[in-house]
């Protein structure tokens, strides 16, 4: 029986209609509106009875039913006394077959047209739908929308949906809908508004976390050494976790800590992991793990721990290098090390190597590694020999020798004969050459040339006279003259493809001649005409002068000698290279009779959107290959000192497919000399009086020109300044003396850069400092760009043209260009400044009464608007004894000390936008360099040589505009 009840009930299940057992609730529809404190009673059934104890009753959310019980056989909901809590979609749901049916219940409430809510706060992460619960209480509330809490429009792309029954829904809502919304809706014809709530926006970062760890991929310690890792991320919020993994047994330590980012750019943590005392066991893998909401980062260190210091070399074993004579050759030695070794050099044959242009020393490191090369250049024969790379520390040494074995050319040595019918020939070469013989008939003729040549082959006897593993071997050749009826027998020695040759005469026969024919004395005669005419021609060459840099970077210095760097043999990196189809040109800044310098727009200088001015170097199409190679030295100088705010940086280059371009930067205003001269009428200032000169060696000499105490008084000669095309100033402000010492400062820090990298100016005035936005000045070399046959204020002097009233006296009388003579022109330079561009020495001609003046201690008198204290500075600089000139460092002190505090300031601030500029294009992987001290200066004892430094040079970029 109870079979069969149960196959009734499956055929009735599959045999009814869908919706068949849908409870049914009474009162039916879709809604039903009760008054506030009314009474409700809802009844819920199946169609047949048959499951009245599997219906339940459910709210929306999760609520609790009031007033629930079973009744007749339906599950009946019974509330005395309905309340806006009892507001909501109500559910009956049969647990047998799952059917449900559902009513929406609105609790009339004349006084509040919307449900008051609880919490007016909503937290909700971006990217998703908001919930606003402003449901309203009757269904007649229409037009529902949403307005900002102060009444205006929500913000523009703000998407949402609005239902009586669910409230209002904002679609995808981002941080900027993040505020303040009140709901809003029309009943009877009245508007109505519900309460406020604010809406706040949990940003979600993008990516998962991006970390950072203080120490690189591998940490080499020794025992007992201590390691600290930190490990920083950053979260657009605060669901931000950070946990450490390291080798079970470690002995470590963590803390952590975070803060809030400034603005709205989320949090940061970090995380630090100690070891105080490493052990080998502490050796392994240690992790930093971040997660956020979209996933998990993790960055490694592997820790190597050592009981102690080690060298290992790549290559450990010694090597033999063949090179031919007049080529270059790197010997080259990559290692590890730990600690950094404390010493590494270079010897040749026993004796240490300096870092000269003949042997260049470069270091390159990357953590534990490194690269030490040594670059013969251009090898000479006696240079073959070992040459061995030492370096050591506390732990450790090493020695990496090089056996260098140099092809030299043959040459002859000597030649002897013929007497008593036998030559003699010696050679030398590397390897041991061969000597050979040949017999020919024509005078003074190479046999070897000929066709006809006979070739001795069996009277001649080879010695090796002496033999050198890494030098020349000497071979003589001796042979029993055979064959008498030639007149020439030649002597060639040959090795590798290389040979050198000696003729010997070996029968003499008389041809009656005339010495002094007409034919012979028209061909002296002309000749000696061509040769005064040739000589003339090249007087007159050079003569004319050349264009060369005048910057020059100190190698070694010996008491009063200065050894300066070939340029040429300066590196050039191929990162300045920049396309030269990305340059336009523009006006012409400067002509001289070498070349131009020509204001150009280049695109995409330091990133690809960025249009910068720039200032472009240029020869003459008429320039010679020494011109080119001039400009060349220049670029090469300019890469290898670096950058600074106060001289005219590189920033590019094209050096292929075309004729050479130096980019640098474009200085708006021009040179200094004509500013100062422009702002002549629109300059404030209180001191007054007459230029005069005065004899600062000795106030008691006789007086000149009749004068009475050694003051020489002259009238002030001011020449009107020519506008240049460089300028293009729109600087209408007017100048003071506080600019004109912050001109003095800046030139003064500039200098100072220049000296720290051994580097001698040679030309230091107002005519080569320019000016750029903000009053920025900026030393540079105006050479290519002036034709110094027509300028004033360069005289010749022997076959060159010179600056001499700029000069130094140890310059003009001994041609010693020092950092002293750099600081007696920048004396003279403080002069044009605080004159407003006067020339020097007004009134004075370059003759021998000026070189009588400067020997006898005549300086110039303090010009019209300099305070006291840079006059005495200007006396300070043209002290005779350059040991009693001031440096450039100790002049950047003192013109600082005058300056005012608000003029510091703006000096310092964009001393810091400079260097920030520089650190952000520093992504291209050149060598570290080095930092140089400034040589011993004139009068030292001591002679040191400064190393060639192979450099990155981060480019120094800056949009110009006036």
């Amino acid at each position: 029986m109870a079979c069969a009840w149960i196959l009734f009930a499956v055929l009735l299940l599959f045999t009814l209609p869908s919706g068949s057992f849908k409870p049914v609730i009474t009162p039916d529809g879709p809604h039903l509106v009760i008054q506030k404190g009314g009474q409700l009673e809802l009844r819920c059934e199946d169609n047949t009875g048959a499951y009245a104890d599997k219906l339940r009753w459910h709210r929306d959310k999760g609520k609790r039913i009031d007033g629930e019980q079973a009744k007749d056989g339906a599950i009946v909901i019974n509330l005395a006394s309905i309340q806006l809590q009892h507001m909501g979609r109500y559910t009956c749901q049969s647990t047998q077959t799952r059917e449900k049916s559902s009513i929406y219940i609105y609790v009339k409430d004349l006084e509040n047209a919307f449900v008051r809510s609880m919490v007016n706060g909503l937290l909700v992460k971006e990217g998703e739908d908001c919930t606003l619960p402003c449901l309203v209480t009757d269904p007649t509330v229409t037009s529902l929308s949403l307005l900002s809490c102060s009444g205006s429009a929500v913000p523009a792309g703000l998407n949402y949906t609005a239902d009586p029954q669910k409230g209002i829904v904002i679609h995808n809502i981002t941080k900027v809908f993040e505020g303040c919304y009140v709901c809003t809706g029309l009943m009877g014809g009245v508007t109505v508004k519900s309460s406020q709530y604010d809406v706040n926006v949990r940003r979600v970062p993008e990516s998962a976390p991006v970390i950072s760890l203080s120490r690189s991929e591998n940490v080499i310690l020794m025992t007992d050494e201590a390691l600290e890792l930190i490990c920083s991320t950053s979260n657009i919020n605060h669901d931000l976790h950070l946990a450490w993994s390291f080798p079970q047994g470690a002995n470590a330590l963590e803390s952590h800590a975070s803060h809030i980012l400034p603005g709205s750019w989320g949090y940061k943590r970090s995380s630090t992991l100690w070891i105080k005392s490493a052990v080998i066991s502490d050796s392994g893998i240690y992790s930093c793990q971040a997660q956020n909401e979209k996933g998990v980062s993790s960055a490694t260190v592997h820790l190597d721990v050592y009981e102690r210091g080690f060298i290992n070399v790549t290559e450990g074993e010694n090597k033999a290098v063949d090179v031919r004579e007049g080529e270059s050759l790197t010997l080259r030695v990559e290692m590890t090390s730990y600690p950094k070794p404390s010493s590494a050099y270079w010897t040749y044959n026993n004796q240490q190597l300096r870092n000269t242009s003949e042997h260049v020393i470069t270091l390159h490191n990357q953590q534990y590694r490194y690269i030490n090369e040594l670059k013969l250049v251009r090898v000479h024969c006696a240079e073959g020999g070992i040459y061995t790379f030492s370096a050591s520390h506390n732990y450790a040494s090493i020695n990496k020798s090089f056996f260098v074995h140099v092809h030299c050319k043959p040459i002859i040595v000597s030649q002897e004969g013929p007497i008593d019918g036998q030559v003699k020939c010696v050679a030398s070469g590397y390897p041991a050459p061969k000597i050979s013989w040949y017999y020919c008939e024509p005078r003074h003729t190479r046999c070897s040339q000929l066709m006809n040549a006979t070739q001795e082959e069996e009277d001649a006897a080879v010695v090796t006279m002496s033999v050198s593993k890494f030098g020349r071997t000497e071979v003589e050749s001796r042979l029993n003259i055979t064959k008498g009826r030639y007149h020439t027998l030649e002597c060639v020695a040959t090795m590798l493809g290389e040979e050198a040759y000696t003729l010997f005469s070996i029968s003499e026969r008389t041809v009656p001649h005339k010495l002094f024919t007409p034919v012979l004395t028209g061909v002296v005669t002309a000749s000696v005409v061509l040769m005064l005419f040739l000589i003339i021609l090249l007087y007159k060459y050079m003569q004319k002068p050349k264009y060369e840099i005048h910057w020059k970077v100190i190698d070694s210095i010996h008491g009063n000698n200065y050894t300066y760097i070939d340029p040429t043999q300066l590196p050039y990196d191929p990162k300045w290279e920049f396309p030269r189809e990305r340059l336009r040109f523009g006006k012409i800044l400067g002509a001289g009779a070498f070349g131009k310098v020509v204001a150009a727009t280049a695109y995409g200088l330091s990133s690809p959107d960025t249009v910068t001015t720039v200032a472009v170097k240029m020869l003459k199409p008429s320039a010679h290959s020494t011109e080119k190679d001039a400009l060349m030295s220049e670029l090469k100088i300019l890469s290898y000192l670096g950058n600074h705010m106060n001289i005219v940086n590189l920033l590019g280059a094209c050096t292929v497919g075309g004729p050479i371009l130096v980019i640098t930067e474009f200085c708006c205003h021009g040179d200094l000399l004509n500013f100062l001269r422009r702002k002549r009428d629109a300059f404030f200032s209180s001191k007054t009086g007459d230029g005069y000169y005065k004899n600062l060696l000795s106030q008691t000499q006789s007086s000149r020109e009749g004068t009475e105490n050694g003051y020489m008084l002259m009238r002030s000669y001011q020449k009107k300044s020519k506008q240049t095309e460089w300028s293009d100033d729109k600087d209408d402000l007017t100048i003071d003396t506080e600019d004109l010492l912050s001109f003095s400062y800046q030139v003064a820090k500039g200098m100072d850069f220049l000296t720290s990298k051994n580097c001698v100016h040679r030309d230091l005035a107002a005519r080569n400092i320019l000016l750029t936005k903000g009053r920025v000045a900026k030393i540079c070399d105006f050479g290519l760009a002036r034709d110094i046959a027509k300028d004033s204020n360069y005289v010749l002097r022997g076959n060159a043209r010179l600056p001499v009233k700029w000069m130094s006296p140890e310059s003009l009388f001994s041609c010693v260009y020092t950092f002293e003579s750099d600081v007696w022109s920048y004396g003279i330079l403080l002069w044009e400044i605080f004159s407003l561009g006067n020339s020097p020495y007004p009134g004075v001609p370059v003759g021998s009464m000026f070189y009588k003046m400067i020997q006898d201690g005549y300086r110039m008198s303090e010009p019209e608007f300099a305070p006291s204290e840079i006059y005495e500075v200007m006396r300070w600089c043209w002290s005779s004894d350059p040991l009693k000139r001031p440096t450039f460092r100790k002049l950047v002190e003192r013109t600082e000390m005058l300056l005012s505090e608000a003029t510091k300031h703006v000096y310092l601030n964009l001393s810091d936008n400079a260097g920030s500029s520089i650190s952000e294009s520093s992504d291209c992987p050149f060598l570290q360099r080095a930092s140089s001290q400034r040589l011993s200066s004139v009068g030292s004892t001591t002679g040191s040589t400064q190393p060639l430094l192979l450099a990155t040079n981060d480019v120094f970029l800056e949009h110009e505009t006036c």
